[in-house]
């Protein structure tokens, strides 16, 4: 039976990681291992200065061994994939992400950086997110069939494949469009205000995001833009340079 790695970074009873481990298991057996919080935009980091606690988790779904992790998204797949799973994992999986992971946001994801890091283990990785407008049946409708399809293909320690559905419902969703390339474009354009003078001398600035939805045709994102499931392969940092011709 194969067996299947399931993190996030939304923390271990989000939503979306709840769906993702109830529809794999009917292509596999299930371990979750998660952070105990929020950890969103961690990218690919990991915790190398302080311990990292574990500890057994009830998770909502029957059937699935689970663990709260302290540490990162990047940390769950390491302890994962090394550690605490009986053997390494056939596959790792990362999400439903509440939120786009596409285009220029992919390099900031820890929804991302968990499966790279899955990918480095030799893992065939798959990341999943979703739009944030509350409409979790887009998902629910493509889930099993991509699954079904990606969980065929082979390991690849270069890349993931990244799959984003969109935030929209699901009568207006056109389908699945695959093999879409990473935007250059972003949703928001992010600019910082300052919102409070500190004592000493500091300043407190909050980010302010203005969304657009520009983008090249081709893409992830003009693919959830037109309302359609993205589904591409995005290269590891080491990979980039030799999968455009680039030479040290």
């Amino acid at each position: 039976m194969r067996n299947i790695l399931i993190t996030n970074d939304d923390g271990i009873f989000a939503g979306g990681i709840v769906r993702l481990a109830k529809t794999a298991q009917a292509f596999g057996r299930v371990f979750v291992i998660a952070p105990e919080t929020q950890r969103s935009a961690a990218s690919h980091s990991i915790s190398l200065h302080s311990p990292i606690d574990i500890f057994p988790a009830e998770f909502p779904v029957p059937g699935v061994t689970a663990f709260a992790c302290s540490g990162t998204p990047g940390d769950c797949v390491r302890l994962g994939c090394t550690t605490l799973l009986p053997a390494k994992p056939d596959a790792v999986l990362s999400g439903i992400n509440f939120g786009y992971n596409a285009a220029s946001d992919i390099q900031y994801s820890a929804t991302a950086g968990a499966a790279f890091e899955g990918a480095f283990q030799g893992c065939l990785s798959i990341a999943f997110s979703e739009g944030t407008n509350n409409h979790p049946e887009v998902a629910d409708r493509f889930l099993p069939e991509l699954l079904a399809e990606l969980l065929e293909l082979p390991a690849s320690d270069s890349e993931i494949i990244n799959v984003n559905f969109p935030g929209c419902p699901l009568a207006e969703c056109r389908g699945i469009l695959r093999d879409r390339t990473v935007s250059h474009s972003m949703i928001f354009r992010d600019t910082y205000r300052a919102a409070e003078q500190l004592p000493g001398g500091g300043t407190r600035y909050e980010v302010v995001g203005e969304y657009h939805e520009e983008a090249e045709p081709g893409t992830d994102l003009r693919a959830l833009f037109d309302k359609y499931v993205s589904v591409g392969r995005v290269c590891n940092v080491g990979w980039a340079g030799q999968q455009i011709g680039v030479r040290p």
